[in-house]
């Protein structure tokens, strides 16, 4: 089953954030945007430079309202670590969700269960709590921010502007199609 148009399940976890441990909960992302990305572990080899990716275009992300969350199942003690060692992961000032029961990671049903790891998930949550991007890549693909930045641009897009839709490659500011019985067959 498909978990878009789905709404987000109850959560609540600690995580590490610029400094210190928080409470995270499903509520917190209510009311905005979210991209929740999901990752296999700390201390790894493609993870560091996604979580890189994200850092150096947050600012992006922020400025369209959005708020990002990693999460693995390290626990939070695990993030700081990590973020006190990696020069990479050093750069994030996002909130970095630590989730060692795998609550959360089977919620949006990435747990790689013989593991108990989360495969590479990217979730795009409006702010009504619906998923309405997923992407799941395999273990050893690394995942592109600005191509996730473009997509969540399309999803607000799209989300303001009913009876819209955005077509491939779209970037802010080109031309939307208005899905009609005229358009068929002529595209």
């Amino acid at each position: 089953m498909s978990l878009i148009n789905t709404e987000i399940k109850p959560f609540k976890a600690s995580a590490y954030k610029n400094g210190k441990f928080i409470d995270v909960a499903h509520t917190d992302l209510l009311g905005k945007w979210s991209v929740v990305f999901f990752y296999p572990a700390d201390f790894t080899f493609v993870c560091p430079t996604e979580l890189e990716d994200l850092a150096d275009n947050y600012g992006k992300f922020q400025a369209l309202g959005v708020e990002i969350y990693s999460v693995s199942t390290d626990t939070h003690f695990a993030h700081k670590a990590w973020h006190d060692t990696s020069p990479a992961i050093g750069k994030i000032n996002y909130t970095m969700v630590g989730d060692p029961t795998g609550t959360i990671t089977r919620n949006f049903d990435v747990m790689i269960e013989e593991l108990g790891l989360a495969d590479r998930g990217t979730f795009v949550v409006d702010p009504q709590g619906k998923i309405q991007i997923v992407e799941i890549t395999a273990g050893g693909i690394g995942r592109d921010a600005l191509e996730l930045l473009r997509k969540v641009k399309a999803a607000q897009y799209v989300a303001s502007h009913p009876g819209e839709v955005c077509p491939a490659k779209w970037q802010e500011g080109e031309k939307t199609l208005a899905p009609s019985l005229d358009l068929v067959g002529k595209i």
